[in-house]
């Protein structure tokens, strides 16, 4: 296991009515940036709640926040929290709206051009807006870790960004906010959660037993709760265990001492947008070929994870790791996903050209936890994907 160091600073309160308590975790006396996606609070009751704990408050409220938050949106964002002098903004939403806050709270004081801050031409390590977050839709686990993504239309780049002072200082999960989720939103959290895992784990073995096997618990806790939560998203228990699996899937833990792989989710971002599929989905059509693709570099953890999470026996690693693939694959399709790109649209023909072209001109040539995954296996990746 690799040297790491372990902070995050987000308070979390987790259960049904903790909306309420916003108001005790904002010094008194604060302007509030109030941030938001679309329609979907004004009808599950959440905006209602979280205006009357902010009853104290003077607030601002900044409305519009797309799925995959766009920049062009996001600028004007930080645009009304300068004109207003805000100081503190509190997102409601799901990890798109989340991940557009990070921004606006990293861009009100940056000096220069915001782009950088989504290029990565700079790293966020100067002063930021405090913020906190009511999450709606558990999915990304931006609700406690330092990430965000954004996507530049006039460019059509979706790229993450981090940096330490973009922990949330607090987050309110909600569980009862999933009863009024679509399915396919669910399902597609589901997927989100289960790949971020993944890409955490399925790498090589590397000494690191406690962070396999907490991986491995949310793995096999996701599996199990899917068909509960897709059955019955009122049901307040897999409610509780979904979103915390969402959670604890990407708030930095399970990925402390032990080299990622996130070239699933780089892919992913491309076919987003460039074609508009749901990020949960894009992940779940690259990530069982890249693992076809580089079966002989990850088979000993594809296999551990087909022993320990299916379990699959046998005793040839590469075809445990092969069934274990094809396991994950059925996963997807419980959940009403499909894993192939022709699913969803006509013109991937030229998917792979143009997004090895775009790594080329980011200089993403090899990469990878081995930097194995060269620009040539991901042209094969995204080819298997049609």
């Amino acid at each position: 296991m690799l040297n790491f160091e372990l902070y995050n600073p987000t308070r979390l309160l987790y259960g049904k009515g903790q909306i309420a308590e916003v108001s005790n975790l904002i010094a008194p006396g604060s302007k509030v940036l109030l941030a938001y996606g679309g329609g979907s609070i004004f009808k599950n009751g959440i905006y209602d709640q979280v205006k009357a704990a902010l009853s104290d408050f003077e607030v601002i409220e900044f409305g519009g926040i797309e799925p995959n938050p766009h920049y062009e949106t996001l600028i004007k964002g930080v645009a009304l929290a300068q004109r207003e002098k805000v100081d503190f903004i509190l997102g409601v939403g799901g990890g798109s709206v989340i991940d557009g806050v990070k921004f606006i709270a990293s861009a009100i004081y940056f000096e220069g051009d915001a782009k950088d801050i989504i290029l990565k031409i700079r790293r966020v390590d100067w002063q930021t807006m405090p913020y906190g977050a009511v999450l709606t839709l558990p999915a990304t686990g931006s609700e406690m870790n330092n990430g965000g993504v954004v996507t530049i239309v006039e460019t059509n780049d979706k790229m993450s960004f981090s940096g330490e002072p973009l922990y949330p200082q607090f987050a309110i999960c909600d569980p009862t906010v999933v009863g009024s989720l679509p399915i396919r939103q669910i399902a597609n959290g589901l997927a989100d959660s289960f790949v971020h895992v993944l890409e955490q784990y399925i790498t090589y073995p590397q000494n690191a037993a406690l962070q396999d096997r907490f991986a491995e618990s949310i793995l096999a806790t996701i599996i199990e709760v899917a068909p509960r939560i897709l059955k019955d998203p009122k049901d307040y228990d897999a409610a509780m265990t979904y979103m915390w699996s969402c959670t604890m899937a990407l708030n930095g833990l399970i990925g402390k001492g032990v080299a990622q792989d996130w070239v699933t989710h780089a892919i992913g971002h491309e076919l987003t947008a460039m074609y508009g599929i749901d990020h949960g989905r894009t992940l779940a059509i690259i990530g069982p070929n890249l693992y076809r693709v580089m079966i002989d570099s990850k088979k000993e953890k594809l296999a551990q994870f087909g022993k320990r999470v299916f379990a699959i026996s046998g005793q040839d690693d590469e075809t445990i790791a092969l069934e274990a693939i094809e396991q994950m694959v059925a996963f997807f399709h419980s959940l009403g996903i499909q894993t192939t790109l022709s699913a969803y649209t006509d013109k991937y023909e030229d998917a792979a050209d143009r997004i090895v072209k775009r790594f080329n001109g980011r200089n993403w040539t090899v990469l990878g936890e081995k930097k194995l995954i060269t620009l040539e296996k991901v042209n094969e990746i995204v080819k298997r994907s049609y």
